[in-house]
C-alpha cells in the first residue's frame, strides 16, 4: 500500500514556507488580517445555512460531547502541561524556563474555533456540536485561561483582559454570520446541497488563509531568528507529542463511550485543538514587557502549524471512514425494504 500525501497537506506546508520567506508585513498583513476575519464569518454563515434545525439542536443539547471536550481542554491538556513546566524549573540548563511557561501557557488555551470546525466539516464529522463547542471554549476560555495559568504558575500581575472584547468578536464572527446563514437557509438550502463539494474547497481555502496570515505575523516579529536551534527542535518534538497523544486519547475515550465516528471527530478535532487567535493577544496582556515573551509564544506557534498539517490528513481519514459507513448503512436499509 503506497503512502498518498493529501494535495491539500501540501498546501499547507506550501504556505508555511511562503510565509518564512515572503512573510505579509505592514499594510498588507492589516488587510489581509480583515480579509481572513471577513473569510471566518462566511464560513459560519455557510454552516448556518447547510445546517437544519434539527441539527442545531441535536448538537447543541448533545452534553456528554461538550463534557468531554470541555475536560480535554481545560482539565486534561493542563495536567500534562505541568510536568513540562516544572521540568523546565528543575533543569533549565536542558530547557529554558521561559519555554516551560510557553508550555503550560499552551495548556490553558481555549480550542480553536475556526480550525476546529472546518476540519470537523471536512472530516464530515458532528459539525453542530463542533461549533457550540469551539464558541463556548472560546468565551469561557477569556476568563478561565489567565485564571488557569495564575493558580498553576502561583504567581500574580497578569493584568486585565477585555471579557466584553472576546464576546463581541464571538457573537459577530461566529454566532450572528450562523444565525444569519440559518434564517436564510429556505432560500440558500437548496443551492448549498447542489455545491457540496464547493463548501468544503472554502472551508480549505480559510484554513490556507488563517496559516499563512498567522505564520507571516511571527516571521515578520522575528521570533525565529531570536531562538537557538535546539530549543525550536525541542519545542517542535513536544508539540507533537501533546497533538498525537490527546488525538489519541480522545479517539480512545469516544470510542470507549461508543459514540458515533461523527462525535468522534468533533471530539479529536475540538478536544486537541490550541488556539493562535486567541492565544497571541492573551499572551501580549498576560507577558507584558516579558523578556522572554518570543520564547513563551513558541509553543502556541509551533502547535499550531503542527495541528494543521496533521488535522487535514486526520480529517480526511474521517471523512472516508464516515462516508463509507454511512454509504454501508443506506445500502442495508435500502435492502431491509
Amino acid at each position: 500500500m503506497k503512502f498518498r500525501v493529501d494535495p491539500f497537506t501540501l498546501l499547507l506546508l506550501g504556505a508555511i514556507v511562503l510565509a518564512t520567506y515572503a512573510p505579509v508585513t505592514g499594510t498588507a498583513a492589516d488587510l489581509l488580517a480583515g480579509l481572513a476575519t471577513l473569510a471566518v464569518a462566511l464560513l459560519f454563515f455557510l454552516h448556518g445555512v447547510a445546517l437544519s434545525r434539527a441539527q442545531i439542536i441535536a448538537g447543541a443539547t448533545h452534553w456528554r460531547l461538550h463534557i468531554i471536550i470541555t475536560a480535554f481542554t481545560f482539565v486534561f491538556f493542563p495536567l500534562v502541561a505541568i510536568p513540562i513546566y516544572q521540568f523546565s524549573q528543575i533543569l533549565p540548563q536542558w530547557m529554558p524556563q521561559d519555554l516551560g511557561l510557553g508550555f503550560l501557557y499552551l495548556g490553558v488555551l481555549p480550542s480553536a474555533v475556526s480550525s476546529s470546525i472546518a476540519y470537523t466539516a471536512m472530516a464530515r464529522g458532528n459539525v453542530p456540536a463542533a461549533i457550540c463547542s469551539a464558541a463556548a471554549s472560546n468565551v469561557f476560555g477569556m476568563m478561565l485561561t489567565p485564571f488557569l495559568l495564575l493558580m498553576l504558575v502561583s504567581s500574580s500581575g497578569a493584568g486585565s483582559l477585555s471579557v466584553a472584547d472576546a464576546l463581541k468578536d464571538i457573537v459577530l464572527q461566529l454566532l450572528l454570520p450562523f444565525a444569519l446563514g440559518h434564517a436564510l437557509r429556505p432560500w440558500l438550502g437548496g443551492f448549498m446541497a447542489r455545491h457540496e463539494k464547493l463548501s468544503t474547497r472554502y472551508d480549505q481555502c480559510v484554513i490556507w488563509l488563517v496559516v499563512y496570515s498567522a505564520f507571516s505575523h511571527s516571521v515578520a516579529s522575528g521570533l525565529w531568528e531570536k531562538l537557538p536551534v535546539l530549543a525550536v527542535l525541542l519545542t517542535i518534538g513536544l508539540c507533537v507529542f501533546l497533538l498525537v497523544f490527546f488525538m489519541a486519547a480522545a479517539t480512545a475515550v469516544v470510542r470507549k463511550l461508543g459514540l458515533p465516528l461523527e462525535d468522534e471527530a468533533a471530539v479529536v478535532f475540538c478536544g486537541s485543538k490550541k488556539s493562535l487567535a486567541s492565544g497571541l493577544p492573551m499572551a501580549k496582556v498576560l507577558f507584558s514587557g516579558h523578556p522572554g515573551f518570543g520564547m513563551i509564544v513558541l509553543p502556541i506557534m509551533c502547535y499550531n502549524q503542527i495541528q494543521v498539517v496533521i488535522g487535514a490528513m486526520l480529517a480526511q481519514r474521517y471523512r472516508k471512514k464516515i462516508e463509507a459507513a454511512n454509504s454501508a448503512a443506506e445500502d442495508a436499509l435500502e435492502k431491509s425494504r
